[in-house]
């Protein structure tokens, strides 16, 4: 693959991993679903739909923040009735962070917002090209350099 390629996708993912694009997208995908899901909140919750049951340090590794902020996010999400606190099986001194039936309906209905806004944003691409580029992101993804088993060259 030419460089140029290389480039011209590291300046899009740069531009698309931007905190700011981030909370942005976010804001958009909460809207309305009460003050205790924000750009703020909605990566824990988001993070704990990828990753099933995860303490609030486990978690923190995953959504890329400190174990405090999550904990305070949790706490928000727990009042708005999105997660719960459960004991770990694992180890009963320990908690871990579930999603309740209304939390999974919630992610359920950012998912959906998060396709929309796609498939709006590709309307307008030639037919099949969006589709093609969504086999290629999805082959980028999962075999590209972002795998945990990919092994950088030396």
């Amino acid at each position: 693959m030419e460089t140029d390629a290389g480039r011209e996708i590291a300046d899009a993912l740069g531009l698309l991993l931007k905190r700011t694009t981030r909370a942005r997208l976010y804001q958009e995908l909460t809207e309305n679903l009460g003050d205790d899901l924000d750009e703020l909140t909605y990566p824990v919750l988001s993070g704990l739909a990828r990753t099933g049951p995860r303490s609030a340090a486990e978690l923190a590794q995953e959504v890329g923040l400190d174990r405090s902020n999550v904990t305070r996010r949790a706490s928000r999400l727990e009042q708005a009735g999105l997660l719960s606190r459960e004991p770990d099986p694992a180890d009963r001194r320990a908690t871990l962070l579930v999603l309740t039936p209304l939390g999974e309906e919630t992610i359920r209905l950012t998912r959906d917002r998060l396709a929309e806004r796609i498939t709006a944003a590709l309307a307008d691409w030639p037919p099949g090209e969006a589709r093609t580029f969504a086999h290629q992101l999805h082959r980028f993804v999962t075999e590209g350099p972002f795998t945990t088993d990919h092994t950088p060259p030396a």
